[in-house]
């Protein structure tokens, strides 16, 4: 018999942390405003939610043990991959696009990029091991990976873009962590 763990109580304590957490080291380098309070706010919910929709469903009792590891990982670049996927999963990127652009110290496109690919890489690699360990309902996909960088990378280019223009630069400075 198994039983499906609830992704809230999970979530709600690792968002919650990762709040007071960044709250803390705001506070302690003396940069703590409430802009950069919401910056911080959104991001933990935006984990919160990536979290959620990425890693539950997970099943305690339910591992196949007759199923090969290898069921659970796709590494063939766009098979089988529908466009309506690659599309949400660039949206669901381009948030983090954006905040990572506001939280680090000196953001560039690689830095971006390069956060937006362990965050995804991260994410894969936990898919996969809850598919296998704790009877996870998603499986590890490379094209997810690719889309979630494009995602990224879109997230970046629309918020240097706008910062182009001197009063959107002023606001956006305020929420900016450097």
């Amino acid at each position: 018999m198994f039983h499906e763990v609830p992704a809230l109580p999970v979530v709600l304590p690792v968002a919650l942390t990762a709040f007071v957490v960044l709250l803390w080291r705001l506070r302690r380098r003396g940069r703590l405003t409430v802009p950069r309070a919401a910056v911080a706010a959104a991001l933990c919910v935006y984990l919160g939610g990536i979290i959620a929709n990425t890693v539950f469903p997970v099943f305690v009792g339910k591992t196949d043990r007759d199923v090969p590891w290898s069921a659970f990982l796709d590494l063939a670049p766009l098979a089988d991959y529908e466009v309506s996927d690659a599309l949400l999963n660039v949206a669901l990127f381009v948030p983090l696009g954006m905040l990572v652009s506001l939280v680090l110290t000196r953001p560039s496109w690689w830095r971006v990029l390069s956060v937006t690919a362990v965050t995804s890489l991260a994410i894969e690699t936990t898919q996969y091991v809850a598919a296998n360990v704790l009877g996870g309902g998603h499986i590890a996909d490379v094209d997810d990976l690719a889309s979630n960088v494009v995602g990224g990378a879109v997230g970046y280019v629309l918020l240097s873009t706008a910062t182009r223009i001197p009063a959107v630069r002023g606001l956006v400075d305020r929420f900016r962590w450097r």
